[in-house]
């Protein structure tokens, strides 16, 4: 799948995926957007980037590219998989070391969703700091929703934590409808933040 933004002032494309050799970058791009929320896991910035870059798995996500430059990134998670799929105990053992890698193991335990097989989750969406304000973030979340439906999907589910209300208010743009409100106080301390709102965006079938 690929499309071509021609509205915004930046010309760039979306895909599905991403080679190689961009993996550092999208470890980067994770980073900047979902690096607090993974503190209390792996506390070390470094670990964090070395474990994404190793970890994420391409094809579970979209990305925008500027000239071949990954400029944004959306994750999604399936029954099949999902973009941060590839971070498993192992995996953090192998980072972190046994200590610091059990600690985190339980840590993500407590951010874990599930997708069913009628449902895509979404598994964040973030655009490089110098490329905000340009619709990119509205792309990639269009580019979900059509890949969604593409493959037969019911629905796009998402969870959106109380600290993001832009986030919120964009997918409430796009059509998603907010299900199920969850509030966790006593987490705040250690996740950063204290509820999370279910979203979900019901797709219907485009007439043939």
């Amino acid at each position: 799948m690929m499309s071509t933004n021609e509205e915004s002032s930046v010309s760039f494309t979306v895909q599905r995926g991403w080679n190689h050799k961009q993996s550092v970058k999208a470890a980067e791009l994770y980073e900047q957007a979902f690096g607090e929320k993974f503190r209390a896991a792996i506390p070390s910035t470094t670990d964090r980037l070395a474990l994404l870059s190793e970890c994420l798995i391409p094809e579970f996500s979209l990305c925008s590219l500027d000239e071949g430059e990954m400029i944004g990134l959306a994750g999604f998670q399936t029954e099949l998989g999902a973009l941060t799929g590839g971070i498993t105990l192992s995996t953090l053992l192998k980072h972190c070391g046994l200590v610091k890698g059990m600690w985190a193991a339980l840590v993500l335990s407590l951010l874990d969703r599930e997708a069913n097989a009628s449902e895509l989750v979404m598994d964040g969406i973030v655009v490089d700091a110098a490329y905000r304000g340009q619709g990119i973030g509205a792309e990639l979340l269009d580019g979900i929703i059509e890949y969604a439906r593409d493959q037969g999907y019911e629905r796009v589910r998402l969870d959106v934590i109380d600290t993001n209300p832009r986030a919120k208010a964009l997918y409430q743009r796009k059509g998603f409808e907010a299900k199920e409100h969850t509030s966790f106080p006593w987490l705040k301390w250690l996740i950063g933040f204290s509820g999370a709102t279910t979203m979900v965006y019901e797709l219907v079938p485009l007439k043939q």
